[in-house]
């Protein structure tokens, strides 16, 4: 999304739905509050709405059932098979945060626990692609783990590691986490007015609107 990380879903799809309600005690803090989170992302969005990394199609059915046209990107075969399943009308295909084909319309970028695929420089590069996209007044809105800073993002995984979460703690050391300043200047680089807000112990909301 990039596709770096495309591998972990194969292994993750079965028993994906039990992490995100909170069955696994490792990473019930980084979805607490899912439900709220998605519908969170889901009131913020309107019009024809781009999904990048449908997974099992917790967020798209949120999308769906509040009336918007969706286009689900989805790179993870098995979590494409998974959401096609559920939303056989859905219009679902391969692609990631970068690499995918370019809606005639559209007017929501939403995404939920995706966008920390990308490093940096390339979170600058998908910005750019959506705003060119984007009409004025069109909006990004993600939802994802991220740090106040550097200093924050290395104490949570000092607290992951102290209380045995490693597979948390290697999840934020080998994954592109990053801090609000870095999005804040990367989103008004790409021409949109963001705001954040914090939504559990990892999880921010941004909602970005192009100027």
């Amino acid at each position: 999304m990039g596709r770096e990380f495309v591998e972990i879903f194969d292994k993750w799809v079965d028993s994906y739905d039990a992490s995100v309600s909170g069955q696994d005690p490792e990473y019930r803090d980084v979805f607490e509050k899912y439900d709220e989170i998605l519908s969170a992302v889901t009131k913020k969005s309107f019009g024809t709405v781009v999904e990048f990394g449908t997974g099992t199609g917790n967020l798209t059915a949120k999308l769906v059932e509040a009336g918007h046209s969706v286009i689900g990107i989805e790179p993870n075969e098995a979590m494409r098979t998974v959401t096609a399943k559920r939303f056989p009308d859905l219009v679902l295909v391969d692609g990631d945060l970068l690499v995918f084909e370019k809606p005639q319309k559209v007017d929501t970028f939403v995404s939920s626990y995706v966008f920390h695929h990308l490093k940096d420089h390339d979170k600058e590069k998908a910005l750019s692609t959506y705003a060119n996209l984007l009409p004025v007044g069109g909006k990004i809105v993600f939802a994802d783990t991220i740090f106040t800073s550097e200093v924050a993002k290395q104490a949570q995984i000092s607290k992951e590691r102290a209380r045995g979460f490693n597979n948390v703690a290697d999840d934020l050391e080998r994954e592109y986490y990053t801090t609000i300043p870095i999005l804040t200047q990367a989103f008004e680089k790409a021409g949109f007015d963001v705001h954040f807000e914090q939504m559990n112990d990892f999880v921010w909301l941004m909602d970005a609107t192009k100027k």
